[in-house]
């Protein structure tokens, strides 16, 4: 069940997911002791972790949100460059779609297996990687996440974090 964003509740768990084609970012932040879990699923195995969640939750009384990013709530969503041909720029937009309905289906899985949900709008790129993303080192210096990651395990962390209300601290060089 989708919840409005102004109804704030205390928060067990949050399960952050950066929504891809291939691979799904998914992050599971415990509020509790501020420890993340993050890896990338394939959309069916997305779907059994979050039916996974869905009856742990149940079983053990947590409360667990699921924080999706939607990319279809940025005004705009322009990724084209002078040089890129007509073909580039379908394949672009193409490629967006589809990432924006694998949100929207999640969402839809979340009510069908009535785990709460909402939808973001995708965070600031304002990091140091490559095009605005955050870093592993950036990530890591205040999540305290160990080991490694990918770029899309790592937003997803991003989302969850701040989906929580935790601080965001970045070291100035």
């Amino acid at each position: 069940m989708r919840i409005p964003a102004t109804k704030k509740v205390h928060l067990d768990y949050v399960i952050g997911i950066d929504p891809d084609v291939d691979r799904n970012g998914v992050a599971l932040l415990d509020c509790n002791s501020r420890t993340l879990t993050v890896s990338t699923l394939t959309f069916p195995d997305l779907l059994d972790y979050l039916l996974y969640q869905k009856r742990q939750s149940e079983v053990q009384g947590r409360n667990v949100i699921v924080a999706v990013e939607a990319g279809w709530m940025n005004q705009g969503n322009w990724h084209l460059r002078n040089h890129d041909s007509r073909n580039v720029a379908v394949a672009k937009g193409v490629h967006q779609g589809r990432n924006e309905q694998v949100s929207r289906i999640i969402g839809q899985m979340c009510e069908r297996y009535e785990l709460r949900y909402e939808f973001i709008k995708p965070l600031r790129k304002c990091w140091q990687g490559e095009n605005g993303k955050i870093t592993h080192d950036e990530l890591s210096y205040f999540t305290g996440i160990t080991g490694r990651t990918n770029q899309e395990g790592r937003d997803a962390a991003l989302i969850a974090w701040i989906y929580a209300g935790f601080p965001v601290r970045v070291k100035v060089p």
